[in-house]
């Protein structure tokens, strides 16, 4: 869907402090092959007594900051996270909305995985078009993955995990970036990918074994090349969409900013199925934060914005995507570069 007046006005993020692959390796924590095939530096890591909606709330209030516009002109936060929020039975998003914009903003928890931060920017997008000149809604994520529920650096080959919160301000009356496009795609009968051996009436308190429901899934459907293939064959079909929309060709894209996996994924994602450099994408700093569940666009996004690797009539592409399995891709377009600082780190933010 190709979209007029609908503006990024600011973005923020909310990271923890690194801990280093290298002595995750020597701990016997991260396995030293698959270290050496991803070249993972480092993840982010939140302090003990950070929950993820507070990180959420920092990053909202930095990108709030940023943009310039009043708390109450944003009447509409979508919350997205792949893990527990900090309380059972328990709105998330409302707290984030809550603590970030007031008591009056609609706050609404949207759960896709790791496609929750980009599905959640294409049900924003929608919103703000719907009120020329005035509308502006607000896209948050956080995560944070500790053990022993979940061991961030073997859960899922390829990836490591990372904390962190990111919020991304939508705005009809203006901003720093243009949204031109977004477009989604899906293929639910992947879902069976990642479920496992079936449903459970309740839950089972053990850590996280994905590794045991990708094994089941192969064991009763074989191999996962097929799955592969229709996953690369979604997300295709899902950016040429964008950018057809966005009036542009894969050429013109000056950055893309995808999940942030290990050099091992990434190869597979950029210049494999995208067909476009690695030195075109956020790799440099996946690699140093790690995945953070529904966030890495945004993160990722924020990162080249702050490091002032953006300048106008740059274009920018988002692809997204998560198991069960859905795609979302956004394209952007820089007209104004602002100079901002780094947002957010160990538990200071910024514009807080």
């Amino acid at each position: 869907m190709r979209w007029e007046g609908v503006y990024v006005a600011g973005t923020g993020a909310w990271l923890g402090e690194p801990e280093s692959a290298r002595s995750a390796v020597e701990s016997g924590a991260y396995d030293a092959e698959q270290h050496a095939a991803d070249e993972i530096e480092s993840v982010s890591v939140a302090e003990e007594s950070m929950a993820p909606p507070d990180m959420a709330v920092h990053a909202a209030t930095t990108a709030l900051k940023r943009s310039g516009l009043d708390a109450s002109r944003v009447n509409l936060l979508i919350h997205s996270g792949i893990w527990f929020q900090g309380v059972e039975m328990w709105p998330a998003a409302s707290y984030v909305a809550g603590h970030a914009l007031g008591r009056d903003a609609t706050a609404f928890g949207f759960e896709q995985e790791c496609n929750g931060g980009l599905g959640a920017l294409e049900v924003a997008a929608r919103q703000v078009a719907a009120q020329p000149g005035t509308g502006a809604a607000m896209v948050t994520t956080a995560d944070r993955f500790g053990a022993p529920l979940v061991k961030r650096w073997s859960s899922e080959p390829g990836f490591v995990y990372g904390d962190g919160g990111t919020a991304l301000l939508l705005s009809a009356s203006g901003g720093f970036a243009r949204l031109l496009s977004t477009a989604s795609g899906s293929d639910n009968s992947l879902e069976a990918v990642v479920r496992g051996a079936g449903l459970r009436p309740l839950p089972s308190g053990e850590p996280l074994d994905l590794l045991g429901r990708v094994g089941h899934f192969m064991r009763a459907h074989g191999s996962v090349r097929e799955a592969t293939e229709r996953v690369g064959a979604v997300m295709k079909n899902v950016v040429g969409t964008a950018l057809a929309d966005a009036g542009i060709a894969l050429g013109d894209v000056s950055r893309v900013v995808t999940l942030a996996s290990g050099r091992s994924r990434l190869e597979w994602q950029v210049p494999v199925l995208l067909g476009l450099p690695v030195e075109r994408s956020t790799w440099d700093f996946a690699r140093r934060v790690g995945h953070l569940g529904a966030g890495d666009q945004i993160a990722g996004f924020n990162h080249l914005v702050e490091q002032g690797e953006l300048s106008p009539g740059d274009h920018v592409l988002f692809v997204g995507g998560g198991s069960g399995f859905s795609c979302t891709c956004a394209v952007l377009e820089i007209v104004d570069a602002p100079e901002w600082e780094r947002s957010g780190s160990g538990g200071t933010t910024s514009g807080t």
